[in-house]
């Protein structure tokens, strides 16, 4: 049984950033599904066309394309996006980037860059979407991750750029609050039938090696997430700002595998 009302976002626009493939289509595939008109953006045209079409059509989406790390190109995207389907009441910053190297195995170039596409980007999506916001009421999420309070060797770079991303969510939760715009983080854990977790969890053995260290045993999916993200955009969450929620099968708690032979015991 869906847990929310059909047609939950009749009448609402949504942009999402990164929207092009793996969790945040997902989120645009749930919030079309949930009434919305959704505006989708990424790097590549031709896979913000397919996208769209994969949503719904032209009636219900529109593809864009977009470097997340140029603010003009950002500007463009959302100024496609409101004269399509109107002034915006969702925006979802979700493009991202990442790969596995020692501090001391990567240049400062590629450094940089994942702070472009992470940090900078969702400042450039959330400040640049500010003048097309549907006041009172918009509500603005970015995709976190858990590396912005957990520490972790070769992730130098996404810990630096998550824990910004974290902090940027609270000050504009802040600034932003008294127009009555809200603004929220959304932390996935391993999301099943994503890029990330085909390439860090390619057998069936290494699936079983994370899956066993989370408490609730198994990988969250993309549907999980859309949930999670309909629920802050929802009236259901309009006193939830600032916020930063957890979706990861409590994976963030620590390792909760039974090696020591605990389970069970109170």
């Amino acid at each position: 049984m869906d847990p929310f009302r059909e047609n939950l976002f009749a009448g609402k626009t949504a942009f999402i950033a990164g929207g092009t493939s793996g969790i945040n289509l997902g989120i645009a595939k749930r919030l079309a599904g949930l009434g919305a008109k959704v505006s989708v953006a990424g790097r590549d045209p031709q896979k913000a066309t397919n996208a769209a079409a994969e949503i719904g059509g032209t009636d219900v989406a529109v593809g864009l394309s977009c470097d997340v790390r140029v603010y003009a190109s950002v500007e463009e995207a959302l100024d496609k996006a409101v004269a399509t389907f109107g002034k915006l009441d969702i925006v979802i910053s979700g493009a991202a980037g990442n790969f596995v190297a020692p501090a001391l195995g990567m240049s400062a170039n590629g450094f940089r860059t994942v702070v472009d596409i992470d940090l900078n980007g969702t400042f450039n999506v959330f400040r640049a979407s500010y003048a097309h916001l549907n006041r009172p009421g918009a509500s603005l999420i970015a995709i976190t991750a858990g590396q912005a309070v957990n520490a972790r060797m070769l992730q130098a770079h996404v810990c630096a750029a998550k824990a910004g991303i974290n902090h940027l969510v609270r000050v504009l939760a802040m600034e932003w609050g008294p127009t009555g715009v809200r603004v929220n983080g959304i932390s996935p854990g391993p999301i099943a039938d994503t890029e990330g977790m085909a390439r860090l969890t390619p057998t069936p053995e290494s699936v079983k090696a994370l899956t066993d260290r989370i408490p609730l045993r198994r990988y969250g999916t993309k549907d999980e997430i859309g949930d999670a993200t309909a629920f802050l955009c929802s009236a259901a969450a309009k006193y939830v700002t600032g916020t930063i929620l957890d979706c990861d099968g409590g994976s963030q708690l620590g390792d909760a595998s039974t090696r020591d032979g605990a389970h069970g015991l109170m």
